[in-house]
């Protein structure tokens, strides 16, 4: 895709983010969120309007006076790929420019450790020419991952690493498209603080309850990922003498007792132990048949989910008296059980926390869900829009 036909998309960068995450808003609006003049923010909507990226949604109430005009992004006009892998699988899902999906998500299951570059670009391809959306309407690729991610240097130190190479840019010289890297956890906590409970809130921990328990910190309105993009490995807090190796290497980090790897773990060694269970029914048994059966009142299974979520409030007892933030968020797939988490954790929130230290988190429970990944993903792309955009486009463009 040419750089001066996307343009008007880099030099008003700000507006377009501000659309993207408000769906619709007045001129006077765009001017209060981006601190621009609202002369100024007139002449780039109409800029936008005239190139075809954003449209005129009809009027906004006014309490007297003349109505302003509402505006918002034109959903069709570009779209986003967003790739969200865990360690045992990656969905994929095409993202219109009001943050809708307009293509079914695909699963492609593989173990992360075994994945290479080459492979992942394969499933890329193949899901793009199963779709039909031409290649050049996409704008960039939202790629999230769990890992040691430098996003510095965009390279994922845990997985798909290549020698001497940035990851990013050897996927983006193969596909034609920017790419653009983050970890599975700050994405979810993108997608909570643009779209999700999270939003409004200054000081929010959102954690990631999946195959690890994963991190994302939003500071001061600002989301922080540490001098290399490498802050929030909350799974690796050493809080146990288990003796249990963790995937890090070290022992008792909390994934070993709380993540859905060890709670699959636990209920693979109940039901040998012959303990009364529905799981017992299942040829084979993982997270999310366990999700499922503790929905449906299965005690085994809800004993599993409580005893996790009791250590993961030990471990937010830390975090609050570190942080002291407005709320805690709890996201990703092992939210799916919702307020089964909450009891177990608030247990070990009140047994380690200082109590005038608690009364100021809250703790929410995220609507967006598994979903929460893929949507981070897009928005990664929309936040890089503007010069670190047009500077991959133009150094894939200098290849092809």
């Amino acid at each position: 895709m040419p750089v001066n036909k996307l343009s008007p998309l880099f030099s008003n960068s700000e507006t377009i983010k501000c659309l993207y995450y408000n769906k619709v808003a007045t001129s006077t609006e765009v001017s209060n969120l981006t601190g621009k003049s609202i002369p100024h923010v007139i002449k780039v909507l109409g800029e936008l309007t005239k190139a075809g990226y954003v449209t005129v949604n009809g009027y906004a109430s006014s309490s007297g006076g003349r109505k302003p005009l509402v505006y918002s992004l034109v959903a069709d006009s570009h779209y986003i790929l967003s790739v969200a892998m865990d360690q045992f699988s990656a969905q994929m899902v095409i993202v219109d420019m009001n943050n809708a999906f307009v293509t079914d998500t695909e699963r492609y299951e593989f173990p992360i450790n075994e994945l290479t570059p080459d492979a992942l670009i394969a499933y890329i391809n193949e899901f793009l020419e199963k779709k039909e959306i031409a290649r050049e309407t996409i704008i960039g690729v939202g790629l999230t991952m769990p890992g040691f991610i430098d996003t510095e240097q965009n390279v994922n130190y845990t997985y798909s690493s290549i020698a001497g190479e940035s990851l990013v840019g050897y996927i983006q010289q193969q596909i034609s498209i920017p790419v653009f890297l983050e970890n599975d956890s700050t994405a979810i906590a993108i997608a909570e603080q643009k779209f999700g409970v999270a939003a409004h809130i200054k000081n929010v921990m959102v954690l990631n309850l999946g195959w690890g328990i994963g991190l994302g910190m939003i500071l001061n309105d600002q989301l922080f990922t540490g001098n290399n993009g490498l802050a929030g490995e909350f799974s690796h807090i050493p809080l146990f003498k288990n003796g249990k190796l963790c995937t890090c290497g070290k022992h008792g980090c909390l994934e070993t007792e709380a993540s859905l790897i060890a709670v699959t773990a636990n209920a693979r060694q109940g039901i040998k132990e012959g303990l009364t269970t529905s799981l017992a029914n299942y040829p084979e048994i993982n997270a999310d048949i366990i999700i499922a059966e503790a929905i449906k009142g299965d005690v085994f299974s809800v004993k599993l989910i409580s005893e996790a979520a009791y250590h993961v409030g030990q471990g937010l007892a830390i975090l609050i008296h570190l942080m002291n933030p407005g709320a805690i968020v709890l996201s990703g797939k092992g939210s799916m059980v919702g307020k089964l988490w909450l009891a177990p954790i608030q247990q070990a929130i009140n047994e380690h926390c200082i109590p005038r230290l608690t009364q100021f988190t809250e703790f929410k429970i995220s609507d967006l869900n598994t979903r929460a990944q893929l949507i981070g993903g897009a928005a990664l792309v929309v936040e890089n829009f503007g010069k670190a955009l047009e500077e991959k486009l133009n150094s894939i463009e200098a290849v092809t």
